[in-house]
């Protein structure tokens, strides 16, 4: 089985999505790949369980892409072998009235994970520079001061808005934070393929929706959006990595993986020492349980 190289998949440079690809050939059949996941994952368990131990950092795992990527299956199969204590998923959906009364970073802030924790946020804050430059009319449910109509949605507010979400994403970081950001980098003929699939399976109609049909037919714009927000947030503090999307095993090693060589990397997550007194005294302690 090939190595994974995140450098093959961070985003250094601007990138066009037209040239980036849907697949990636790992050498590896099927089962090896789930063996290979299988091991990773249990590996990432135990770094959070000495990640809750250290209690300096957080993560948080952003996973943007277009319908039927593969976010869902990739969370449960990736944080299968998780404390469950240890990692918290938020999948957002269409803002609810009380969010609206905030400003649109609150939901996601509040959600954030606590130090020591995994957070995943299915579907993200980036859902508010994406949906929201292919139907710019759900600004306008956001009642904000200086948008009355479609015509105040310029460039300065979307410029505007790039800075809010990348300072944000600094501010995070900077208080101990480590992002990921992952773009499941889907296919148009896999994404049809799968929607068929969802129509032909009973078990899978449920995900199904009209509207998805419309919203594939926005495919370019999508594209064209999602390119310019990874060029213009993909920063070393919180870096995009384009994930090879059309086959789900192969999308999910290489997620699990970039996740587990970046945490590597940070030599002072360790399990904190026990005090000198109490180190001196284990022997005393093991005694007065054992008499207990």
């Amino acid at each position: 089985m090939k190595d994974v190289k995140i450098e093959d998949f961070k985003v250094i440079h601007p990138i066009k999505l037209d040239g980036t690809k849907n697949d990636w050939d790992l050498d590896a059949s099927e089962e090896k790949l789930e063996d290979h996941l299988e091991d990773t994952r249990k590996k990432l368990g135990k770094l959070q369980d000495t990640l809750y131990a250290h209690g300096k950092y957080a993560v948080l795992v952003c996973l943007q892409g277009m319908d039927t990527a593969g976010k869902d299956s990739l969370i449960r199969e990736v944080f299968k072998d998780f404390n469950a204590r240890g990692v918290v998923v938020h999948s957002f959906k269409t803002p609810t009235a009380l969010e609206k009364r905030h400003d649109y970073l609150w939901r996601h802030y509040i959600a954030l994970p606590e130090r020591g924790k995994f957070g995943v946020f299915n579907r993200t804050h980036y859902e508010n520079v994406l949906v929201t430059r292919v139907h710019p009319e759900y600004i306008l449910g956001e009642n904000l001061p200086d948008v009355n109509s479609l015509e105040d949605i310029d460039e300065a507010f979307w410029d505007k808005r790039f800075q809010q979400i990348n300072d944000f994403e600094k501010t995070i970081q900077q208080n101990g934070t480590i992002i990921f950001k992952f773009f499941l980098n889907l296919s148009k003929d896999e994404q049809k393929h799968r929607q068929l699939r969802r129509l032909d399976k009973p078990e899978k109609n449920w995900k199904f929706s009209p509207g998805d049909l419309d919203e594939r037919a926005l495919w370019e714009d999508y594209r064209k959006y999602y390119e310019e927000a990874i060029n213009r947030t993909s920063k070393p503090h919180a870096p995009w990595y384009i994930i090879p999307s059309d086959d789900k095993d192969t999308a999910r090693v290489i997620v699990a993986e970039i996740m587990l060589q970046e945490l590597k990397k940070y030599k002072d997550i360790k399990e904190p020492e026990l005090d000198d007194d109490i180190k001196a005294k284990i022997s005393e302690y093991r005694e007065r349980l054992k008499n207990d």
